[in-house]
């Protein structure tokens, strides 16, 4: 039976974070509340001054095992689990001697901090919190009677209605806070069967998995105004991107703008920052114009190139520090987002005059070859799968023709597999001389996605008053093998010279000879790269 109101008599504070602790336990104490804690949060409201009673008095038994065992006593877990009107538990506490428990203040160990710093296997395993996540549930649980606080940003909340309910908490007030504990106790669970998971080299399907994270930003909506959404941040060590930047200006970022952001980072990491500067331009999680070039400049008005129409309202990323050179060209087109590792205090000021311009600085590049996951939704459960992380600089190539590529084509091969890899299938990819040309995504048949790149391809010679396609003397990449030739002869009628694809088809030897045919050189990765 729930009470509307339970008044806080009493409290126990065992936290691992003590950002708060003094002023709150100051706070709880002068309103008449009698405190309880355990070990180093003793410690600290002792040297405070403050009247506290240390949990071993009320268990009898010492901390023992370097503080693994010390609130696993029914003299703690009674005060919390007993129902106050039940009389059988009433009477349990006055057998026993218990004393009633209305407020249970915790923070657990911090496990997510420590995997993220790489610490040893045993450093792990030694912030592995028992008795915190066991009291948090027991009050949870008993949400009835006990209010349980796990976050240090409750304190003002809990004091503020401490004080307008006349030393009371209401039930909305304990039953959001129970439905608090519980998912934070179920987010440190998940963090610890991942980490244990990969830890231990079990398989990629454990017979129980387990997802948690930490609200990152609450979002007005989700792709459309009528679905709510929200952006949680995962566990363990941040891959540079949307979860590790920081924004410096610009509107709040919507759902689409973290979604789409994140296609263009990783796009733009497939390029080393070492080795040449790099753009992609998304729209719509799809490349719409990727180039290398020996700036940023050069490979900005490269990538806009390709498709300028769709880079209106897109997302810019960046593979290396945003200079003023680039931030200048970058700004006189609508653009949602720009995000690179980091940028200099010129470029910045130049983005500054766009106020509603998001620029993002994620302080790094994330590895393409990082393993990792990715997770979608079905109605009733969920996909899991490795991240592809399957680079084309790590591939074999195999030439299937009888011409080989040239050394040129060589380099533009490789990189339109780089895009095709971000490109939604089916996707198709022109390229030249470093720069998309064309790109055809997102098809339900491969000939047309060819045909769209084809077009596309068209257009850009039309936009600079050229007398040829820029399709002409390209290369093509596919994202995974031609069922058929007529994709393959789209691209050669285009003005492919030549292909890129995984190979694997029961017709392979048709578009082989169909290459051979038209002059194509084309090599097999063994590597598809769909992207649904």
């Amino acid at each position: 039976m729930s009470h509307d109101q339970v008044r806080v008599t009493r409290a126990l504070l065992s936290v691992s974070d003590k950002a708060g602790l003094v002023d709150f336990a100051k706070a709880l104490s002068a309103r008449g509340i009698a405190l309880v804690s355990t070990g180093g949060t003793h410690r600290e409201l002792v040297a405070a001054g403050l009247p506290v009673t240390e949990v071993a008095d009320l268990t009898g038994y010492p901390e023992m095992m370097d503080g693994r065992v010390k609130t696993l006593h029914p003299a703690v877990h009674g005060g919390l689990l007993a129902v106050r009107d039940n009389p059988e538990h009433q009477a349990a506490l006055a057998a026993h001697g218990i004393g009633a428990i209305d407020l249970l203040v915790v923070n657990l160990y911090p496990f997510e901090a420590t995997i993220a710093r790489d610490a040893s296997f045993d450093d792990c395993v030694e912030n592995i919190d028992v008795g915190g996540p066991a009291m948090i549930r027991a009050a949870a649980k008993n949400h009835a009677d006990v209010a349980v606080v796990v976050e240090v940003a409750d304190y003002g909340a809990i004091l503020a209605e401490l004080d307008a309910q006349d030393g009371s908490l209401c039930i909305g007030t304990r039953r959001q806070l129970a439905q608090k504990a519980f998912a934070r106790t179920a987010a440190y669970d998940a963090a610890i069967a991942k980490w244990m998971t990969g830890s231990v080299g079990q398989d990629t399907a454990p017979a129980f998995r387990a997802m948690g994270g930490q609200l990152a930003q609450g979002l007005r909506y989700g792709e459309n105004p009528h679905q709510a959404a929200a952006f949680y941040r995962a566990p363990g060590r941040v891959r540079p991107g949307v979860a590790s930047a920081r924004q410096l200006q610009g509107k709040e970022l919507s759902y689409n703008n973290l979604n789409d952001t994140d296609a263009a980072y990783e796009c733009v990491a497939e390029f080393d920052p070492a080795r040449v500067a790099a753009v992609a331009i998304i729209k719509h999680a799809n490349p719409c114009g990727v180039a290398e070039g020996a700036s940023l400049i050069e490979a900005y008005e490269r990538a806009l190139a390709c498709d300028p129409t769709s880079a209106f309202g897109g997302i810019v990323a960046l593979n290396r520090t945003l200079d003023a050179e680039a931030a200048a060209r970058i700004v006189e087109i609508f653009t949602e987002v720009i995000i690179a590792p980091d940028a200099s205090p010129e470029a910045i000021a130049l983005v500054a005059g766009k106020k509603n311009l998001r620029l993002l600085l994620a302080g790094g590049l994330p590895d393409p070859r990082a393993a990792g996951e990715t997770v979608k939704t079905l109605s009733g459960g969920f996909l899991v799968q490795d991240r592809d992380a399957a680079v084309i600089d790590d591939m074999p190539l195999t030439v299937v023709t009888k011409r080989a590529p040239t050394e040129r084509e060589y380099a533009d091969l490789r990189f339109a597999y780089r895009i095709a890899k971000h490109v939604k299938s089916n996707a198709i990819v022109y390229a030249k001389d470093g720069a998309t040309v064309g790109i055809g995504a997102g098809q339900m048949s491969r000939v047309d996605s060819s045909r769209i790149a084809a077009w596309k391809a068209g257009e850009g010679a039309a936009r600079i008053g050229a007398a040829e396609s820029l399709a002409k003397g390209a290369v093509v990449a596919s994202d995974a093998f031609f069922p058929f030739a007529d994709g393959l002869l789209a691209a050669a009628e285009a003005g492919a010279t030549a292909v890129i694809q995984p190979g694997g088809s029961m017709r392979d030897a048709e578009v082989i000879a169909a290459a051979d045919a038209a002059g194509l050189a084309m090599v097999f990765t063994g590597h598809r790269h769909f992207r649904h």
